[in-house]
């Protein structure tokens, strides 16, 4: 579930300009993780992937 929350969570980083941004402690509650769990599965697909984030 972490892998899954952290990848909305890349995906609304990148659609800030819509109403569908979400945060790591909105996700994390809704899949049940915590927000390093978030953090620590973003970081490996920033690295295992060409994502370039918005920021």
């Amino acid at each position: 579930m972490g892998m899954a929350a952290s990848v909305l969570y890349l995906s609304s980083m990148n659609n800030r300009d819509s109403n569908e941004h979400r945060t790591q402690s909105d996700l994390a509650a809704t899949a049940g993780v915590t927000e390093v769990t978030i953090r620590n599965r973003t970081q490996e697909l920033r690295k295992k992937s060409c994502l370039k984030i918005i920021r």
